[in-house]
């Protein structure tokens, strides 16, 4: 009797339960997003008046919209968000000003570090997607677009001098092993 009150209130409501590889790409993209979104407010606080706050403004904005629909996904598949929101909350934050206050170039560095690993990362799950013929279409249409909008921050940062950052190469080191420790945590945590 539960298990038929549960199938008519989803049934009602227009959501239904995600598998659980559906749940965590969904889980794990919301984290990332919430993460990209953080970084850029931290860089707009501080470079925001500066000849790269137009750039990071369009980046920013991108990511609101990325942030959002993943907010919308979990709650129409039912996904519980990874435990460590408040943390990326922060820690994107502080990684984005922090950057920032190295300098553009950092920042930048700091961009195309990450939007590297979620490259990579969309592109992972557009491979697992693919191979299976009842993926979910919308999802597979949200993941490419977004990936696609990745890569152009990716490629904003390196146009607007990253690999000229101080300590670009440690500095990018440490930023994706971060950014796929988080991952990984956020995957099932």
């Amino acid at each position: 009797m539960l298990a038929t009150r549960s199938t008519q209130y989803i049934a009602k409501r227009g959501a239904h339960r995600a598998s659980k590889d559906v749940a965590s790409m969904i889980r794990v993209n919301h984290a990332g997003e919430l993460g990209a979104d953080r970084i850029y407010a931290g860089q707009m606080a501080v470079l925001g008046n500066t000849s790269m706050g137009k750039e990071i403004q369009h980046m920013w904005d991108q990511e609101k919209k990325h942030k959002a629909k993943f907010e919308e996904l979990i709650s129409k598949y039912r996904v519980r968000p990874t435990a460590f929101v408040p943390i990326w909350n922060v820690a994107g934050f502080m990684l984005g000003a922090g950057t920032a206050l190295l300098g553009p170039k950092a920042a930048m560095a700091c961009t195309v570090a990450v939007e590297s690993v979620i490259v990579e990362h969309y592109n992972d799950q557009l491979r697992t997607l693919m191979a299976d013929p009842k993926a979910d279409k919308e999802l597979l249409e949200v993941i490419q677009k977004f990936r696609d909008e990745e890569q152009e921050h990716h490629d904003l940062g390196l146009e607007h001098g990253a690999e000229q950052a101080p300590f670009y190469d440690g500095l990018t080191k440490l930023i994706t092993l971060g950014c796929k420790v988080a991952i990984n945590i956020s995957k099932t945590v």
